[in-house]
């Protein structure tokens, strides 16, 4: 399905700008599943005014039946947006050191509680120092600002439909090609994928720089997209939205599954595939 027109990333040269104006908030949201300490990495160097949001506390909720990154409660998110400086009225630019993996989860739920202009650094942390821009080790308590969440902007997908939409639609798996054909599974209790899903892995909307390639060139990665109504998922719901920016890169909407297979496999009745289908 044809998304409406939007800028979903932004460049080190847009955002050096819009620093330098102090146009917009930043926001830095670096997490790596058993990486390094996103505060300890913000600490020594960060965008010169980024305030630091925590993945974890700030962008969902705690692990449990619906899954390990189940959605925040509403009141969290707006609380802790609020805290970071966000405004209404103000743009938004979120950068991460992982490939816009956690950014894109940042930029998906403030686009699904209303903000109208939110964008992800293409090529995140490593960019910007790449191009030599300014690095700030000091800490950011910035205006608190007044956004107010209107959940709901962008839709979602249940447990409960999943199976259906999947067997009429397009319904895609963000995770590595052996984590879905049920070869691995370093952190859900069970291997393979939800049936009837494809597998397209992140690691297929990037260049070799780790900046998302063009929009011509992921129109043609979710070619079926185009045409039929899609939604993705992954192990927690965090890198799924990566598939759902690369997507609205080339001008198509996506619903996300938030719960994801590590909800799926919560219910053992749940069915599960294995292999290339």
């Amino acid at each position: 399905m044809q998304a409406s027109p939007s800028r979903p990333l932004i460049s080190v040269e847009e955002l050096a700008g819009l620093v330098a104006g102090e146009d917009c908030s930043v926001l830095d949201v670096r997490y790596q599943m058993g990486g390094p300490s996103g505060p300890d990495e913000y600490a020594a160097g960060h965008v010169p005014g980024a305030a630091y949001v925590d993945l974890d506390t700030a962008l969902a909720a705690a692990p449990g039946p619906r899954g390990r990154h189940p959605l925040p409660e509403v009141a969290v998110f707006e609380e802790a947006m609020r805290a970071a400086g966000v405004r209404d009225d103000l743009p938004v630019v979120v950068y991460d050191d992982w490939a816009g993996r956690a950014a894109a989860r940042c930029w998906w739920l403030l686009r699904w509680a209303g903000h109208r202009d939110v964008r992800v650094l293409d090529g995140g942390w490593s960019s910007w120092v790449d191009g030599g821009h300014p690095v700030s080790t000091e800490p950011v308590a910035p205006p608190l600002g007044d956004f107010t969440a209107r959940p709901g902007q962008l839709p979602v997908l249940e447990a409960d439909d999943v199976l259906d939409f999947a067997a009429a639609h397009v319904l895609v798996d963000a995770r590595a090609p052996e984590r879905f054909r049920g070869e691995v599974e370093p952190v859900d209790p069970v291997a393979g994928h939800i049936p009837g899903a494809v597998n397209v892995p992140t690691g297929a909307n990037l260049r070799d720089d780790g900046r998302f390639r063009s929009a011509a060139e992921l129109a043609e990665v979710y070619a079926a997209a185009r045409e039929q109504e899609t939604a993705a998922y992954c192990g927690s719901g965090v890198t799924a939205v990566h598939d759902i920016l690369a997507m609205a890169v080339a001008g198509i909407d996506a619903t996300l599954y938030p719960g994801s297979w590590s909800e799926w496999v919560a219910d053992p009745g749940r069915p599960v595939a294995t292999g290339d289908r």
